[in-house]
């Protein structure tokens, strides 16, 4: 089972506007060397929205081969087209990814039978661990815990990032959360108070600025240790904040490169962030203490 700080790792781009693989690989190893959990490849966080086909499976491929099994890979692989979410996954589980994470369908709104069925004919084709993504902030489809309470059933989804960070969706979930089914955190706002109620980890944008920290704090807040937990998460609250003042990743990209670690690049439609958040997003790193 996965758990701890799963960083949904941005992807660099370099001036030419491709994906730079050499600080791809750098990037790895700092959250190897940084104590992160598992790495997410291709999330939201990872551009997913504007790679096409082949630089998707390429970006995954090279992580798990950075990896090196040093810690599990999670290959975002969702996508509106059941039939393209299966070709990713696929790909995801040639490539050697330990899982792979889905979001719901986005744009088309499918019904919470839709989602079921959607969700079902990936896992069937595709034997590798399967995560479920709801975020309905970006993809205006909410898949209600009824859904997943049924998908849980099915032998290899082992888990939800859940991003509704409400208190009493929380709950919900937890409840039948089991040995074979987590429930991960898609909210670093909130991620400590999911983890205090039972979940196993977030998959987080803050750490990708703060690895360690998150990692300590998700250890703390697993094994119910409250005090510890709130205390270094007190440290987080400003990344939490500020790396969202824009669309993500505007923020996170152009904090990961203050620490110079990528270039400053990022891909249309988004462009790079504000001058005038510059200030505030730096603030909170230095809060956060790596910067």
């Amino acid at each position: 089972m996965f758990q701890g700080s799963m960083v949904a790792l941005v992807t660099p781009m370099d001036k030419n506007d491709s994906v730079d693989e050499s600080s791809l690989r750098r990037l790895v190893d700092f959250h190897i060397d940084n104590q992160t959990d598992a790495i997410v490849a291709v999330g939201t966080t990872g551009e997913s929205a504007t790679l096409n086909h082949d630089e998707h499976c390429e970006v995954i491929r090279i992580v798990v081969e950075q990896a090196d099994k040093r810690v599990p890979v999670i290959a975002g692989t969702g996508s509106n087209s059941t039939a393209e979410a299966i070709d990713y996954t696929r790909c995801a589980a040639d490539v050697g990814a330990d899982a792979c994470l889905l979001v719901t369908p986005y744009y088309n709104k499918p019904t919470q039978e839709g989602l079921y069925q959607h969700y079902k004919k990936v896992a069937e084709t595709v034997s590798i661990p399967q995560i479920l993504y709801n975020v309905p902030g970006r993809t205006a489809c909410d898949m209600l815990p009824s859904t997943v309470k049924r998908l849980a059933e099915i032998d290899n989804i082992v888990g939800i990032k859940e991003a509704v960070g409400e208190l009493t969706r929380i709950r919900e979930l937890v409840e039948f959360a089991s040995d074979k089914f987590a429930i991960f955190s898609g909210d670093d706002g909130s991620a400590i108070e999911l983890m205090l109620h039972g979940g196993k980890g977030a998959i987080s944008v803050t750490a990708n600025v703060a690895p360690k920290a998150m990692h300590e704090m998700c250890q703390r807040a697993i094994v119910g240790d409250r005090a510890e937990a709130e205390a270094i998460n007190q440290r987080l609250l400003g990344l939490h904040k500020q790396l969202f003042v824009e669309s993500n990743p505007i923020p996170v990209k152009w904090a990961v490169h203050t620490m110079g670690l990528i270039p400053p690049c990022i891909r249309l439609p988004l462009t790079p962030l504000s001058e005038k958040y510059h200030e505030a997003v730096k603030k909170a790193m230095q809060q956060a203490q790596v910067l």
